[in-house]
């Protein structure tokens, strides 16, 4: 599986399926500002906060806006309700199991947590401001939900010029970063077994 981080709270991932390329974007909402596409073209979107906003999207790909389980292309998707009328995606590829805190601004109660525990990679916005979680309450998300690897989202760049910097919550988490790159490449057999590391992403598309 590779992990792109777009910008904002969007994630692109890709796997493939019977030998075709299958590519899940979550969260593809239009920014104000900074550098962005224009459309996508996966055959999976999903949206933590409807599709209100979002760039174009072609070739017809299979939307999941909406509560419940989906199977497309050998890639589970399942959507959780959560605070401020956000939805938490848990998308299952290649047996890595991989969460989508969506545009969270508030921590998660027991009820919300149980869905989500112990993921393979959590994806968590971490920017603060009023828009996304503050680096204080992203810590403490990281240490009940357990997950192997954590990816920072939706910190200051340049289509999120007030969100805060991704320094605020590594200081918060206390782990030090394995690596910055602009894709992740990522096989169940890779995944660290005794403790929990922390990449950052360049922001890329």
């Amino acid at each position: 599986m590779h992990i792109n981080w777009i910008g904002q709270t969007c994630v692109r991932l890709q796997t493939k399926n019977l030998d075709e390329d299958v590519v899940v974007i979550i969260d593809p909402y239009k920014p104000d500002q900074g550098d962005f596409p224009r459309s996508l073209s996966p055959q999976i979107a999903t949206y933590s906060k409807g599709q209100e906003g979002s760039v174009t999207m072609s070739q017809n790909p299979f939307i999941m806006d909406t509560l419940g389980e989906v199977e497309v292309k050998g890639v589970l998707v399942n959507a959780f309700a959560s605070p401020d009328d956000n939805i938490i995606f848990k998308i299952v590829i290649e047996n890595l199991n991989v969460v989508h805190l969506g545009r969270l601004t508030k921590k998660l109660e027991n009820g919300n947590l149980e869905p989500i525990m112990s993921p393979d990679v959590l994806l968590i916005p971490v920017g603060g401001n009023g828009t996304y979680l503050d680096p204080e309450i992203a810590a403490d998300l990281v240490t009940a939900l357990e997950p192997r690897i954590i990816i920072p989202i939706a910190y200051h760049s340049d289509t999120d010029p007030k969100a805060l910097p991704v320094e605020n919550f590594i200081k918060q988490v206390g782990l030090k970063p394995e690596s910055t790159e602009k894709k992740l490449i990522l096989k169940k057999k890779d995944l660290p077994q005794e403790e929990t590391k922390l990449y950052i992403l360049e922001k890329n598309y």
